[in-house]
């Protein structure tokens, strides 16, 4: 096959790296607010939205750093002792949050919560390990060590609104265990974000629902949620975790699919090397789009006033593209 030797020559000089930018606020704490510390991006927009004037939110990880890798600094810890509210999305995110918290002094007084709580989390990819059945079994202790990330729980559940939704809710029931006092305002503020959001979800559901076809061929495995709760079908370049880099066979798969569903756009993220979704796109005559996974905002789309609604409205736009075009 033709591009079998491109691929192979990719693999060993390509070392794809994801670099998602998280929203680098001041890392201050306000007298007299509640402080609240958030993981990452999208639980600062949903903090700031629903917290509005009574908060001051604080996000850890900054802008330009990968939340699967990213480690808190003894300033970090610093910080979050001495806020009110720590929040993270969980469901293997964050790996250093067991660590951190147990760092934290006794006397602290911090309330964690986990974001992700009540969203149904998928468990691998049971698709990919069903197409992979004969050769698994062929080669099975291989497969295992290679395709370890793909047993791992999917973390991105914010990608979908729904779960977008379910974290709303979460971040609000959180805010007012911290400050019951300003109660009122939080439900308000999150009643007003929760129609955008549900808004954007009907949006998703009668617009994907219309399109003629499912598949996305996307760079990094981050669609997961997005695919189930919109019934799409996501064929991943490369899997869950940053360091999961795929296969030569892996990516031959993926080129096979594209020529054979008659796919023509490859989605990759901004932020994410293009290489790989760029030399398959070359080799199976097919463009390229963004799906933003919406780990973080970058410096452009900060000062442009983007946020998580309008980058999932982005979203859904490259999509009804790439599913109307094949």
């Amino acid at each position: 096959m033709r591009y079998t030797k491109s691929i192979s020559l990719l693999l060993l000089a390509v070392t794809v790296v994801l670099s998602a930018c998280g929203n680098n606020s001041n890392k201050t704490l306000v007298e007299g607010k509640t402080n609240v510390v958030t993981s990452f991006y999208p639980l600062y927009y949903l903090a700031s939205e629903i917290g509005g004037d009574n908060v001051n939110v604080v996000n850890l990880i900054p802008a330009g750093v990968e939340p699967h890798d990213w480690t808190p600094k003894s300033q970090d810890l610093t910080i979050a002792s001495k806020a009110q509210l720590f929040l993270y999305n969980g469901a293997g995110l964050e790996g250093w949050t067991d660590d951190f918290l147990k760092g934290l002094p006794k006397n602290s007084g911090l309330i964690a919560a986990e974001m992700s709580t009540g969203i149904d989390l998928i468990h691998g990819n049971p698709e990919e390990e069903e197409e992979h059945a004969d050769e698994e079994h062929a080669d099975e202790e291989h497969a295992d060590e290679e395709h370890d990330h793909d047993l791992d729980v999917d973390p991105h559940t914010w990608v979908s609104p729904k779960s977008a939704i379910i974290m709303a809710a979460n971040v609000k029931n959180s805010l007012i265990q911290a400050d019951a006092a300003h109660k009122d305002q939080f439900e308000a503020n999150y009643k007003e974000l929760v129609s955008k959001l549900e808004a954007l979800n009907d949006e998703f559901e009668s617009q994907l629902a219309a399109a003629p076809h499912k598949s996305i061929v996307v760079s990094h495995q981050a669609f997961g949620y997005l695919a189930r709760d919109y019934s799409l079908k996501q064929i991943a370049i490369t899997g869950l975790s940053p360091d999961a880099e795929p296969r030569a066979q892996d990516l031959l798969d993926v080129a096979k699919i594209v020529k054979s569903e008659g796919i023509k756009y490859i989605y990759f993220e901004e932020l994410v090397s293009p290489d790989l979704a760029k030399t398959i796109a070359n080799e199976t005559d097919a463009k390229l789009l963004v799906l933003n996974p919406i780990e973080g905002l970058t410096p452009k789309q900060e000062k442009a006033g983007e946020n998580y609604l309008t980058l999932m409205e982005q979203n859904l736009q490259n999509l009804l593209t790439g599913l109307q075009e094949q």
